[in-house]
């Protein structure tokens, strides 16, 4: 039996604040060839999940601590929509091939998330090619963008 506990997301969000990612997560799931990926992402405020689509799988992911929301586009990077995540919206499901980020609240959000396995580096997500590289100079304006954004804007080009 395997129990996720306060504990656990308090470690979790102590190892997020020490990171230079602002999130750390634990895994579920025994090894990257279980046929269901299952983990704990705890982000602070300030993470930047890099927009990214999953070509053939879909992800549930499950709040369990704070807020966020997400943000689908178009392959142009136009915004098509936003999500708020927490509180009465438990929990969301992406659908395979969907572009899309989580901007996590100002208190940061834990979530559990859940997809088909086995993980494989090199098809588990595609980037956008129009949001900037994790850890860029350019991704401080890129989240002031995210936070401001309304369906129909597209990202600045870079």
């Amino acid at each position: 039996m395997k129990l996720l506990t306060g504990a656990l997301l308090d470690e979790l969000t102590a190892r997020a604040q020490a990171s230079p990612r602002s999130r750390a997560h634990h895994n579920i799931h025994a090894t990257p060839e279980d046929p269901v990926q299952r983990f704990v992402v705890v982000a602070q405020g300030a993470s930047y999940f890099r927009p990214h689509r999953h070509t053939v799988r879909s992800e549930l992911a499950v709040v369990v601590r704070g807020s966020a929301e997400v943000i689908t586009f178009d392959g142009e990077g136009r915004v098509t929509a936003r999500y708020p995540a927490g509180g009465e919206n438990l929990a969301w499901e992406t659908p395979p091939n969907t572009w899309h980020t989580v901007l996590p609240g100002a208190a940061g959000v834990a979530f559990v998330e859940i997809k088909q396995g086995p993980y494989d580096p090199a098809t588990a997500a595609e980037f956008a090619p129009w949001a900037p590289v994790e850890g860029g100079a350019e991704v401080g304006d890129f989240q002031a963008w995210l936070r401001a954004a309304r369906p129909g804007d597209v990202a600045p080009r870079r």
